[in-house]
Formats: C-alpha cells, sequence, structure tokens
C-alpha cells in the first residue's frame, strides 16, 4: 500500500459513520520504517487542511523523538464541549505546550544554544484527546500509530503565558501536572514528562520539519508529550481540568 492510499484510508475513518481501519493494511509490515510513516503524514495534509501545530515527545531522555503536524481544525480553545464520535477514544493527558513567535527559516536546524524565548514566545496548558482511526486503537503497531497522526484528535488549549528573556524556562523534570474529572484528582505528577529534556525535543523537531519541507511557521503550537500519563474517560458527562504547575489551567467536557 502507498503512502497516498494508506492517507485516504486513515481520512476516510475519520469520516462520521465510517469504519476504522483494519485487515492487512494495518499488519506491522505495512510501514519499513519512520520515514515511511512521515511519508502518510504528508499525504494526509491533503485532506486534513493547513496545519496549526506540531507534536513532538520521546519515549525517554535518549530515545529519538518521533512527531505529527497537527491540524489547525482540531486546536480549540479551553472550555470547549466534546462529543467523540461513536466508536471514539477518550485517552486525554495534560501537556506543555509553547507557541512559535515567527516563521522559522527553511534553513535553521535546531535551536543550538539559543535561548527557548528566540524561537517561543509563550507557553500554555494543554490537553491532547488521544483517539485512533485504527480498529485495534493502541494495540495497533508503533509505526501505524505514528501514520495516524500519533494517535492525535485534539489539543485544547489553555491561557498562554509569555515567554521572554527573563523568564525562567521550563523545566520538564520538576514541572508538576494534575488531571481531574468532575473535580476528582485522577493523575498527580511530577517530571512525568519521560522525555526529560524540552529543548532537545524542540531542537529535533525545528530541524525535521526544515528537512520536511514544513518548517516551523509564527502563531503555530508545538505540544511535547504527557506530563501525567493516558488516562481513559470511558464515559460522555465528564468534566475535565487540567493543571500544568504555574504555567496555569486547561479545562473541556465531554457530552454524549
Amino acid at each position: 500500500m502507498t503512502p497516498a492510499a494508506l492517507a485516504q484510508a486513515l481520512w476516510q475513518a475519520r469520516q462520521p459513520g465510517r469504519p476504522r481501519v483494519s485487515g492487512p493494511v494495518c499488519d506491522a509490515s505495512t510501514l519499513s520504517d519512520a520515514a515511511a510513516a512521515y511519508a502518510v503524514q504528508d499525504q494526509s495534509l491533503r485532506w486534513l487542511g493547513p496545519v496549526g501545530g506540531w507534536k513532538v515527545g520521546a519515549a525517554g531522555p535518549t530515545h529519538t523523538p518521533i512527531c505529527a503536524p497537527l491540524p489547525a481544525a482540531g486546536l480549540l480553545a479551553s472550555g470547549v464541549a466534546l462529543s467523540p464520535p461513536r466508536g471514539a477514544l477518550r485517552g486525554l493527558e495534560v501537556e506543555l505546550a509553547l507557541r512559535v513567535a515567527h516563521d522559522l527559516p527553511p534553513q535553521q536546524q535546531g535551536l543550538g544554544d539559543a535561548l527557548l524565548c528566540t524561537v517561543f514566545d509563550a507557553v500554555l496548558p494543554a490537553i491532547e484527546w488521544v483517539d485512533s482511526r485504527l480498529a485495534a486503537g493502541q494495540a495497533s503497531p508503533a509505526l501505524l500509530r505514528l501514520a495516524d497522526l500519533q494517535s492525535h484528535g485534539a489539543l485544547i488549549l489553555g491561557p498562554a503565558r509569555p515567554l521572554g528573556a527573563a523568564d525562567p524556562e521550563p523545566d520538564l523534570p520538576t514541572l508538576g501536572a494534575t488531571l481531574c474529572w468532575n473535580g476528582q484528582t485522577v493523575a498527580s505528577t511530577v517530571g512525568g514528562n519521560p522525555a526529560q529534556d524540552l529543548r532537545r525535543l524542540v531542537d529535533w523537531l525545528i530541524g525535521h520539519t526544515a528537512r520536511r519541507g514544513l518548517p516551523l511557521r509564527g502563531g503555530q503550537i508545538v505540544t511535547t508529550g504527557s506530563c501525567t500519563g493516558l488516562l481513559w474517560a470511558l464515559e460522555a458527562g465528564v468534566s475535565v481540568q487540567g493543571r500544568l504547575g504555574s504555567w496555569g489551567e486547561v479545562g473541556l467536557s465531554l457530552i454524549s
């Protein structure tokens, strides 16, 4: 199956009433490597519309990061009411997001020794809604999940807090995060993001997106992986609140 064909199958699975992708296309051998998964992502943008941001993360401090473009239509303001379609997953996690200050030149390959604020002008608390277009969901092979925008559903954003040269940069190892359902805490962590090094993540992403011909653009949002772990809301009618240390709060409601 070509990247374009798999991208189209994933797009069709996003449409109301359409089944999730299953069968031979979901075999572990469908994609040979991460480059093949990224090719599917690139093809998917034909249907998903403009890129509003990126998600980036890593399984550990020395693991190679992975990423996915975020459709602009899926970047939502805190307080939104989400109504996932029948069969959708309801995974939620608190994350630290950054806002890109200006268009980056295509030749820029990383952050280097520059301050974070030379590329990003604000920090935002975020909750990512994790979903899947794959019938096996999170049990699908890792490369297929990567091709499916790394299981992205939507990103809910709290108020932006400006980041300047005089401000301390966010520190993932000491960053606290909480996630609550209907006022009850379901996750509370300190240093819960497995990547641990924020600068390493964004340094890699800057180079990666430039090499893909999709350099970061001013106003885009970069979210940097789960700080709470992935929690599952098993039913609708849930008010969800997240807090990201001193960086603020974000919330949404899940409705049927």
